[in-house]
């Protein structure tokens, strides 16, 4: 129990993380035609046009690896009161997340953008927790 309170903000943020990233993932693999089909028409006027099964192919191992990170450092951090894995979880999900943010500018779905952000803040911050 005492690691779970002197470590409750990392390990939070690391929930947070496994939850948006495997959602995230699971609803790719399970919605992959849907997921394409919509991705296609979303990037149809951008030089990503022809490369979008492989660009998803990237996201979708990004964000289950980066998910996967997240839960294996949360429980670290709850068992042992270390994690060697959060670092790596943060800092893969915020090249996840700066991916994403970077395929919503070419779109120019700028609302997308700005919902990255949302996200990339408190990965940002778990960052800087686990650096300190």
């Amino acid at each position: 129990m005492e690691n779970l309170t002197s470590h409750a903000t990392q390990i939070l943020l690391l929930a947070f993380l496994a939850v948006t990233f495997l959602q995230s993932g699971i609803d790719k693999i399970m919605d992959w035609k849907g997921n394409l089909t919509w991705l296609t028409g979303h990037f149809s006027k951008t030089f990503f046009k022809g490369m979008v099964p492989l660009l998803l192919g990237i996201v979708l191992l990004a964000e289950m690896i980066s998910g996967i990170l997240s839960a294996v450092g949360a429980f670290q951090f709850i068992a042992a009161g270390e994690s060697n894995m959060a670092f790596c979880a943060a800092l893969l999900s915020s090249t996840t997340l700066l991916l994403l943010l970077f395929g919503q500018r070419v779109a120019k779905d700028y609302e997308g953008a700005k919902t990255i952000v949302i996200y990339f803040i408190p990965t940002v911050f778990l960052l800087y927790l686990l650096q300190s």
